[in-house]
């Protein structure tokens, strides 16, 4: 089984708690990061502000597509 179906069927067995868990892990590896490497701290916040929106933006696009999902 290819990895991406592998992941895909993963990913379907999930249900919006684990999703908030894994976002909330997502968001204390960065305090660890910014705990470890404190120079983090000295990037312009527009940095963070423009790779989260291109992050977003494939997700934004899946998720207001007038395509079906079956």
């Amino acid at each position: 089984m290819p990895f991406f179906k592998w992941a895909d069927n993963c990913v379907k067995k999930f249900n919006w708690i684990d999703i908030k868990l894994i976002s909330l892990a997502g968001i204390l590896i960065g305090i660890i990061l910014v705990k470890w490497i404190p120079s983090l701290l000295n990037i312009n916040v527009w940095w963070f502000i423009v790779i989260a929106a291109l992050c977003l933006v494939k997700v934004y696009c899946v998720a207001f597509s007038k395509k079906e999902v079956v």
